[in-house]
């Protein structure tokens, strides 16, 4: 009895230890991480950035703009992108987007892993690279 109330004890321990490292393995809800920034040859008033961006299962990067255009492209996993005017469309690994300059759009992570994908923003130096959009 008292062996079986030590294993129980212990599972327990191991269960909630397995959780909460789990729990802290997930993807952020949206991530963006900047891999580099340089002006464009010939326009000091732009400037090219290269972003890592990393969507967590349910996870959004929210209705934005950029002072600019956005190439974007899925590197893994399943998203949609929504384009303000257009239709949602499903994009996964492999799928590229271009939005113009201050177009209102959002990528949302519709599968069960995380979303990484690659945005390269050529954007207005000085301004802010994301421009976040309420809902209506």
């Amino acid at each position: 009895m008292i062996r079986t109330a030590l294993v129980l004890g212990f599972s327990a321990v191991v269960v909630a230890v397995v959780s909460a490292a789990g729990a802290h393995a997930q993807a952020p809800a949206f991530a963006a991480k900047p891999l580099l920034q340089s002006t464009v040859g010939g326009d000091d008033r732009k400037e090219a950035v290269v972003l890592s961006v990393t969507i967590g299962p349910g996870g959004s990067s929210g209705r934005h703009t950029h002072p600019g255009d956005c190439y974007g492209t899925v590197v893994e996993g399943d998203a949609e992108l929504r384009i303000e005017g257009r239709e949602p469309r499903r994009v996964s690994a492999g799928d590229a987007w271009h939005t113009t300059n201050g177009t209102v759009h959002e990528l949302r992570n519709v599968g069960l892993d995380a979303v990484r994908a690659v945005n390269t923003l050529v954007v207005e130096k000085g301004k802010p690279r994301m421009q976040p959009v309420r809902a209506d």
